[in-house]
């Protein structure tokens, strides 16, 4: 018996079945968790599409739209909590590039194509603790993807706020107060940027960087992100 051992055999992340040289297989893809029904301004899921939800007609926010392609929910919750806290960087990269995938197909269907990818910048004790920050990281696969530049050193944060994982928006809004600043010597009159992260939760980290953003001259402020959370009782 002849071995060929030049054969590659791939496997599924999620479910560890073979599949024919991608990273997840088809069954998989189709149940992540893709997000429909949403608000046509900061993405949160509605049960119906491109209707503005009630806060942002209330009190629209400083950026103006947000691009995510699924829920946070099971897998992707679990990849993203892996890449993140765990240093599983090809889940991270897997995601990284179905983001990519689906900002390819907004672009075609009329998004307006930003000008610079800019992530959003990590605490200095977390970046310490954790090694990288994910939103940069995604920012520059989603850079080489899109073809599109990367600014890394734009933004700043300069107060090292406690963890916003389980605090209400009112807290983190009051938390993010000045917490970041835009670095010296950065001219952005007239031009669109797109903030970059893993999830958005409340909207209050997106939100104050749009407006530090905005005062500065940017003509328009765009978030992508891997994952939109529900509202809370949703």
């Amino acid at each position: 018996m002849v071995y060929n051992w030049s054969i590659n055999i791939q496997h599924c992340l999620l479910c560890d079945e073979p599949c024919d040289g991608h990273p997840l297989c088809g069954p998989c893809e189709a149940e992540l968790p893709w997000l429909d029904g949403r608000c046509a301004t900061c993405a949160v899921p509605l049960p119906t599409h491109g209707l503005a939800c009630g806060e942002c007609q209330k009190r629209p926010p400083s950026y103006d739209h947000v691009e995510v392609p699924w829920r946070f929910a099971f897998p992707v919750d679990a990849l993203i909590t892996r890449f993140k806290h765990q240093a599983r960087w090809p889940f991270g990269r897997l995601l990284g590039e179905r983001l990519g995938l689906h900002l390819q197909h907004a672009f075609t269907d009329g998004l307006p194509q930003p000008d610079l990818l800019v992530p959003v910048p990590l605490a200095r004790r977390r970046l310490r603790q954790r090694g990288f920050n994910q939103a940069q990281m995604l920012a520059q696969w989603l850079g080489g993807a899109l073809k599109l530049p990367v600014d890394e050193h734009l933004l700043e944060r300069v107060v090292d706020t406690p963890p916003q994982q389980q605090l209400d928006a009112a807290t983190r809004r009051r938390n993010l107060r000045q917490a970041f600043c835009l670095a010296p010597g950065n001219d952005i009159k007239g031009r669109h940027l797109a903030l970059i992260d893993d999830v958005l939760t409340t909207g209050a980290t997106a939100e104050a960087l749009a407006r530090l953003l905005k005062r500065a001259g940017a003509v328009r402020v765009d978030v992508y992100c891997l994952a939109r959370t529900p509202k809370p009782g949703d």
